[in-house]
């Protein structure tokens, strides 16, 4: 990625806390996909505050958000009725207790009752815990090592299986046979004899590897949406072969639904879809905002965790600010007609994006599901992370990103990323964000 000014010095005083910060914190931010090395050239910006669908940088610029944390603003920023039960809890109730409570069992219940895979759940803070549980769980559940995972995924930054995020398709292996490659170094190499990395999409290939080595195969470890490279739609059938696959061969099916949980439909993508994993993950839906996460499955798999022979722990799990948080957002996901107003605004969005770079004469792909999406710079069709790499335009991705952030419009800048809806997100909203890439499309057209 070509490295860019912003078009103006209406970024100054991001750019003096910038410079700041990097004195204190190591590349000036607290996450990778904050950093300059993740798109945000020459640097990030600060944020003031956000309301609903909007959010104010230092600088007082506004902006329309479809970064929305990465995804767990499903219901805006601030909703005022998650708030309030969170404001609630810690005035009347307290925030810690490393002791069980009744509203834990409460969202429990609302969690099994929404998604389809859920008999049992636990509470935990983050994805990446989510994950890290159920990855130990399955291997103590079947007395397996090994895992399959696909390129261009992110399941969190645990060593397990923070490998082959975004690796260079040129010195990884073959496309149908694709090497392991740490994130970075400081992950022991010896993690990568557990894992087997695989193309997504390609079902023949993922056959062939769990007939050859189905006996040590503890798990299948997916997305059912791909959302860590862009977003990538699964081939038709392909999950429902994967899921008979997995069964056949005693192998545990887990979906990462962390992103798409909630937010594709109330019991996540596997409801939307029709596919039923062993093992299901979820945060960033859940919570409004609040770090809370989930982690669960069948009863006979779980039952491991229940008489202490696999251990799950962690002092803020079950926190009351986060099962509050996590109550008071589900009451609001399970009201009738919730998810055909969040569909209704992402697609005219989407659908507008479509005609808006028809109308240009650009070629794109506006590929996603539901609330989430990424505007691909391409003629091309992407089926997997290789695809993705060797055919997205990171130029032109640049150029529509900073001409729309200088339009108040904010996305991330990686072409990689995705554009959230959220709940807060109007038909007004919709309409200025596709004036502004009208404009911007005149900028592409240009280049």
């Amino acid at each position: 990625m070509p490295v860019a000014a912003y078009s103006s010095n209406r970024y100054e005083k991001s750019r003096q806390l910038f410079e700041r910060s990097c004195e204190v914190i190591p590349g000036g931010v607290n996450s990778t996909a904050r950093a300059t090395w993740s798109g945000w050239l020459p640097h990030p910006l600060f944020v003031e505050r956000g309301e609903g669908a909007r959010v104010w940088d230092a600088d007082g610029n506004e902006y329309i958000d479809y970064l929305i944390g990465l995804g767990p603003m499903l219901l805006g920023h601030r909703p005022e009725k998650v708030t309030e039960a969170v404001v609630r809890a810690i005035r009347e109730v307290g925030t810690v207790f490393a002791m069980p409570s009744q509203p834990e069992t409460v969202l429990a219940h609302k969690l099994i009752a929404a998604v389809p895979s859920l008999e049992q759940v636990r509470l935990c803070n983050t994805g990446t815990e989510a994950v890290l549980y159920s990855v130990r769980l399955a291997r103590a559940f079947t007395g397996r090592k090994k895992v399959i995972r696909f390129e261009g995924m992110y399941h969190g930054f645990s060593d397990g299986v923070y490998w082959s995020k975004h690796p260079d398709p040129d010195t990884s292996g073959p496309d149908d046979a694709p090497r392991a490659i740490p994130q970075g170094p400081g992950m022991p190499e010896g993690i990568a004899e557990g894992l087997i990395i695989l193309p997504w999409n390609d079902i023949d290939v993922l056959r062939a590897v769990i007939e050859r080595e189905g006996h040590d195969i503890a798990a299948v470890l997916t997305e059912p949406v791909m959302c860590n490279t862009g977003c990538i739609l699964p081939h038709p059938g392909y999950l429902e072969a994967m899921r008979e696959l997995t069964a056949k061969h005693g192998i545990l099916l887990i979906f990462d639904e962390v992103i798409t949980g909630f937010r594709l439909a109330l019991g996540g993508a596997q409801a939307r879809l029709g596919v039923t994993p062993d093992l299901s993950t979820f945060a960033k839906g859940i919570g409004g905002g609040f770090p809370v996460a989930a982690m669960g499955g069948r009863k006979d798999i779980m039952s491991l965790v229940a008489d202490g022979r696999v251990s799950i722990a962690g002092t803020y799990a079950g926190n009351t600010i986060a099962v509050a948080s996590a109550n008071a957002t589900l009451d609001i996901l399970s009201q009738p007609g919730f998810y055909d107003s969040l569909d209704a605004v992402s697609d005219r969005l989407r659908l507008g994006l479509i005609e808006v770079f028809n109308s240009a004469g650009i070629s794109t792909r506006v590929v996603g599901m539901g609330a989430v999406y990424q505007v691909w710079f391409t003629e091309h069709d992407i089926h997997n992370y290789r695809d993705a790499a060797r055919c997205a335009n990171h130029d032109l991705f640049r150029i529509w990103w900073e001409g729309m952030l200088d339009r108040g419009i904010l996305f991330h800048p990686g072409a990689f990323e995705n554009l959230f809806i959220t709940f807060a997100h109007t038909n007004d909203d919709v309409d200025r964000t596709l004036e502004a890439a009208r404009e911007v499309a005149k900028l592409i057209r240009a280049a």
